[in-house]
C-alpha cells in the first residue's frame, strides 16, 4: 500500500503561530496524540484566517467547511513543546482549495508533521456549497488554480 506523501511549494506559506503542546494532549505513547494534532491544526487554521480577515461563516451564512484531512507525521513531540505552524494556501477551485500546514519544533528544527484540509465554501443556511467569493481568492494572489 502506497504511503501518503505531503510536499508543499515553499512560497505558498504565508502565515505562522506557535502553539505549545499541553500535558493533557499526551496519549498513552506518551507522545503528542493525533486527536490533539487536529486540535492544534484547528487552532491554527482559526489564526490563519483570523489574520487575513476570513469569517469562518459570515453574517449571511456563508462559511467555510473542511471536507478532508491528510496528515503525514514525521517526528513526535512532547509535552512543552513549542511547535511552530506554518500555513497556506494552495489548488483552489472555483469552490475552495487546500490549506496546507508545516508543523516544526524550533528548539531542534525537526519536522514534526506535514498535514492539508481540503475546504469549500458552504452556504449554512441553504446547505449547498458555494463557489469561493472573490474577496478571499483576491487575498491570495499567487495561489494555484486547479480549474
Amino acid at each position: 500500500m502506497a504511503r501518503l506523501q505531503l510536499d508543499f511549494p515553499e512560497n505558498q506559506f504565508c502565515f505562522s503561530t506557535q502553539l505549545t503542546v499541553r500535558v493533557t494532549d499526551i496519549n498513552a505513547g506518551n507522545h503528542l496524540g493525533n486527536d490533539s494534532m487536529i486540535s492544534m491544526l484547528s487552532e491554527a487554521r482559526a489564526r490563519f484566517l483570523y489574520e487575513f480577515g476570513v469569517e469562518e461563516v459570515d453574517g449571511t451564512g456563508l462559511g467555510i467547511i473542511v471536507t478532508d484531512l491528510s496528515t503525514m507525521y514525521r517526528a513526535e513531540a512532547h509535552a512543552r513543546d513549542v511547535l511552530t505552524f506554518e500555513v497556506g494556501v494552495m489548488d483552489f477551485n472555483t469552490y475552495g482549495g487546500d490549506i496546507i500546514f508545516r508543523v516544526t519544533r524550533p528548539a531542534d528544527r525537526t519536522l514534526v508533521a506535514m498535514a492539508k484540509y481540503g475546504f469549500v465554501f458552504f452556504n449554512y443556511k441553504t446547505s449547498k456549497v458555494t463557489p469561493m467569493p472573490e474577496e478571499f481568492r483576491a487575498k491570495f494572489p499567487n495561489v494555484n488554480r486547479l480549474d
